[in-house]
């Protein structure tokens, strides 16, 4: 990022606190139930100060790595199978699509209902919320791998498990890192509302709490420290991951 860019961003930020602390200094609304950004940065400081907040961003982020591992190793075997077997295309990649529909949080009654309130029933919303993004965009992008390439492969000697390690996977890997990317937000959206109905322990314990409580401002706190952590991880992980695979494979 340019400074002339970055610069943009932040007089944007500082105009937008600026807009909102005068509006919470002109008491239109009472401050439980519009606080000022200073309330909010207090509050923040606060959980800060007693450990909470990083134990629940340390929470969620642990949930959030396993559920998304299980998503991208699940995704890859299920996009490539459909890929490359027609009849599980026919079959399972019609459910596939059908299931990408149903939000994440819509399976928390199940997963309750399945794994009870743990970690499991957090870690099985996360993963399936995300599962199917990877799964449509590994076969999307094993379905237009150059015919070539696997010719010459087989031609010498590449099949089976080496086939779709040596070829298919690298070829098809700039379809697959966005479906990475579009399986990370999915999961940390469907992490914060199971967590918001788990109750326990997480960032969405800690928004949870903050309603329980009638507590705007730790309500907006934790939403912002739940935003920032999305940004963080969309702008200098995924990001930057798509961008040198972009530039690898001549796209950019």
């Amino acid at each position: 990022m340019n400074k002339k860019v970055l610069g943009k961003k932040i007089t944007f930020y500082v105009m937008l606190l600026v807009v909102w602390q005068v509006i919470a200094t002109a008491n239109i609304w009472p401050n439980t139930i519009f606080p000022s950004p200073v309330e909010v940065i207090e509050d923040l400081a606060y959980s800060a100060s007693d450990g909470s907040l990083f134990y629940g961003i340390g929470t969620s982020m642990l949930r959030l790595i396993v559920g998304l591992s299980i998503a991208i190793t699940g995704g890859m075997i299920l996009g490539i199978f459909m890929a490359r077997i027609e009849t599980v295309n026919q079959t399972i990649g019609s459910l596939v699509l059908g299931l990408q529909s149903i939000p994440s949080i819509a399976w928390v009654p199940l997963a309750i209902l399945w794994f009870g309130l743990t970690d499991t029933g957090i870690i099985f919303v996360t993963s399936i919320g995300a599962i199917f993004a990877v799964t449509i965009n590994t076969y999307t992008g094993v379905k237009n791998v150059d015919p070539n390439y696997i010719d010459a492969a087989r031609n010498m000697g590449a099949k089976g498990s080496k086939l779709i390690t040596a070829v298919l996977i690298p070829a098809a890997f700039p379809y697959m890192i966005s479906g990475f990317k579009q399986g990370w937000a999915f999961a940390w959206r469907g992490l914060i509302g199971a967590e918001l109905l788990f109750s326990f322990l997480g960032l969405g314990f800690l928004l949870n709490a903050g309603r329980q409580l009638n507590d705007v401002s730790q309500v907006i706190s934790i939403m912002l420290v739940i935003m920032a952590i999305g940004m963080l991880v969309d702008g200098f992980v995924f990001k930057k991951i798509e961008n040198k695979v972009m530039f690898r494979w001549g796209l950019r």
